[in-house]
């Protein structure tokens, strides 16, 4: 039992810290002048064939419900539109400021639930919601008085805000008892659609410039998506959700370090606080009964 344990620890911070790596594999791509559709479609496309291959290998079914192709769908432009407002945070603000003020999704879940279904809010829930909007505040400015960008900001709020919905949506409709697999193959399924238009029927689709910066579109569909897809659904059968979500706090100090050590972002005091504010307020939500209901999943694919 304690091995088993011990493996569930160590896929759940494999899954946050395969997460966090996004910056690193989108950012060279954005470097070679990619635009974010463009970069976006790649990943999901090659997301949904290598998904597809796994639920092949695993002999997982793929068919669908009617009634569940619509809420599907939303979902799926849903799921999209928070990966596109955080891909294109990051033309406007440091990488890693950009995943940690992502990592607000549990506390907007929180708020969603309070106000939308008046589920009973706790004492740590508040206190927990403004110690996290005052770690926001903290990060948009840094240390040496420059503002960041609030464009940025904003777009990646949304961001967040998109996925707190998504999350709320899967988990009070049909959609929860999909399999974590197809649900999250069927929503970046329909996520590339919103791709698909925005590149004009991909005719406006960039070519991947460089035979060698197609490891990075690779890495970016493997890694952050279907690694940690795998190993976050190998984790919450192991140690449960509520632990394996606590771990998610390694995707913003993941990003936060390859942000700082391979693309030389700044890391002020200001930032440090704000982000250890967030983790803070996160972690409590996460770890108070406010979010800790048997049917409640977290699903990693953005």
């Amino acid at each position: 039992m304690a091995s088993a344990k011990t493996r569930g620890y160590v896929l759940g911070a494999a899954a946050a810290a395969c997460y966090g790596l996004n910056p690193l594999f989108t950012l060279p791509l954005y470097r070679a002048g990619m635009t974010t559709d463009s970069v976006l479609f790649y990943r999901y496309v090659l997301a949904v064939a290598m998904l597809g291959a796994l639920m092949l290998f695993r002999r997982e079914s793929f068919a669908l419900r009617r009634g569940d192709l619509l809420p599907l769908a939303a979902m799926g432009l849903l799921f999209s539109t928070s990966s596109l407002l955080l891909f294109e945070s990051y033309r406007h603000m440091d990488a890693g400021v950009a995943s940690t003020i992502l990592f607000l999704y549990p506390v907007l879940v929180a708020v969603i639930m309070a106000v939308g279904f008046h589920e009973r809010t706790s004492r740590t829930t508040v206190l927990s919601i403004l110690v996290a909007f005052t770690g926001v505040a903290l990060l948009c400015q840094s240390g040496d008085g420059q503002s960041l960008s609030l464009w940025g900001v904003v777009l990646v709020f949304f961001s967040s805000l998109c996925y707190a919905i998504y999350i709320v949506g899967v988990n009070r409709s049909s959609l929860r008892d999909l399999s974590t697999a197809k649900l999250t193959f069927y929503a970046l399924l329909f996520g590339l659609v919103l791709y698909v238009v925005r590149l004009r029927f991909c005719t406006d689709l960039q070519v991947v410039p460089a035979p060698g910066l197609w490891i990075d579109a690779l890495s970016l569909a493997l890694f952050p998506t279907i690694v940690s897809l795998v190993a976050m659904a190998a984790a919450i059968r192991l140690i449960g959700s509520t632990p394996t979500a606590i771990l998610g706090a390694l995707e913003p100090v993941t990003a936060l370090f390859f942000g700082v050590a391979v693309f030389g972002e700044r890391l002020t005091p200001r930032i440090v606080l704000g982000v250890m504010l967030i983790l803070t307020a996160v972690t409590l939500i996460i770890a108070g009964k406010s979010l800790h209901r048997p049917h409640f999943r977290f699903h990693r694919a953005r």
